[in-house]
């Protein structure tokens, strides 16, 4: 931890204060503090104990070391690109604390976080796509790093991304706010999907925040992927392009639909290929759209279809489990905290808080015994 003034702390006090939506009057009140003394002490003018520091981490929803921790860089060029009298988003809020944590962890030298994959991301010296054949070239470059045959549908996409350092959390944050976001580490990167979606779109939305990860964007939120036209946001639709091209490769969807269309319609046919490829309705449109495989009226109707249980048993379809559903951590992630707690390197109670509920006591590896004779250990 670093050694900071009252300055500084205050500032950060103030950030965090933002980030959970409270006013300095509602923080007071949590705390037990007079909201002229709670700006006094965001100011820098007056001092903040440590018991009063510890309730106020409480009070917005973070550790008390977090207050003393350098933040990452691409945490301090958002800010400041926003200036610090903006509101930020949930999805900014829960990136913040996935980043910091992630760090914190990364920090503890547990090879089983795998962020190495990321070298290969640099090595490999990606530039943003300015059209969409760029879009479709970026697409099949990262199926190459990511060990992917180029006409396979992808499984365990948020396992497949952490192959290359990009770690991915999911988290229900509701229907009115971001798709997803991202943020560059100095290795690896982090990204956040809503998981209020259905499956198609939360596949969507990591593919798009991989786009972002891969093009070295230091810090990203979207409200809405895929909503972008042409003619407003060119990156954004330029990596929408790459995250159908990523889900749906051009020649097995070529292939599958001219097939499946000329059998057994094209009902049938979209049926198929969106359970195949795991990906909604409007994405199989569109994807249709730009490959010129279907025309405006047969999108239209695509972009209906909903697959039912009649579906599903008359034609064999396979229903895997959901990704990303409810709240998720990446495997690498729980692998190096559970690492942690083996090697009695953090609490139990903190390994719980790291893993975001999705464990319970009993699901952590027990404390190894210790034998008599490793006193001697710590003796000199």
């Amino acid at each position: 931890m670093a050694d900071i003034d009252a300055r500084t702390l205050g500032e950060r006090i103030r950030e965090a204060r933002k980030r959970a939506d409270l006013s300095q009057e509602d923080l007071g009140q949590a705390v037990g503090i007079e909201r002229t003394v709670m700006n006094k002490i965001e100011s820098g003018v007056r001092k903040v104990t440590a018991l009063e520091l510890a309730d106020i981490a409480a009070a917005v929803g973070v550790r008390m070391s977090t207050f003393f921790e350098e933040p990452i860089p691409a945490l301090v060029a958002h800010r400041s690109s926003q200036g610090l009298d903006t509101a930020d988003s949930q999805v900014d809020a829960l990136l913040t604390k996935f980043a910091s944590e992630v760090e914190f962890v990364a920090s503890l030298g547990v090879g089983e976080l795998g962020l190495d994959g990321a070298e290969a991301v640099v090595r490999a010296h990606i530039t943003p796509p300015a059209t969409n054949a760029e879009a479709e070239s970026l697409a099949m470059q990262a199926r190459d790093l990511l060990a992917l045959p180029a006409a396979e549908p992808i499984h365990h996409f948020a396992e497949r991304v952490a192959d290359v350092g990009l770690l991915a959390f999911s988290r229900d944050i509701g229907k009115d706010t971001a798709d997803a976001g991202s943020i560059l580490l100095p290795r690896g990167g982090v990204c956040l999907v809503n998981s209020h979606m259905k499956v198609g779109r939360r596949r969507l939305a990591l593919a798009h925040e991989l786009g972002h990860y891969l093009i070295a964007d230091t810090y990203t939120i979207d409200w809405r992927v895929a909503d972008h036209s042409d003619h407003a946001v060119p990156l954004e639709s330029r990596l929408d392009r790459f995250a159908r091209a990523l889900l749906l490769p051009e020649a097995a969807v070529t292939l599958q639909w001219d097939e499946k269309a000329s059998r057994s319609g094209e009902r049938a046919a979209a049926i198929h290929l969106a359970s195949v490829f795991r990906v909604d309705m409007a994405t199989l449109a569109t994807r249709l759209k730009e490959l010129s495989l279907a025309d405006s009226e047969t999108v239209a109707s695509v972009r209906k279809y909903r697959t039912n249980q009649t579906d599903i048993v008359e034609m064999g379809l396979n229903v895997p489990p959901e990704e990303l559903a409810g709240t998720t951590v990446p495997r690498p992630f729980a692998r190096a905290v559970l690492r942690l707690v083996r090697d009695e390197r953090i609490s139990r109670e903190r390994a719980l808080d790291l893993l975001q509920g999705t464990f319970d006591e009993v699901d952590l590896p027990q404390s190894r015994e210790r034998r008599t004779d490793e006193i001697w250990r710590f003796v000199s």
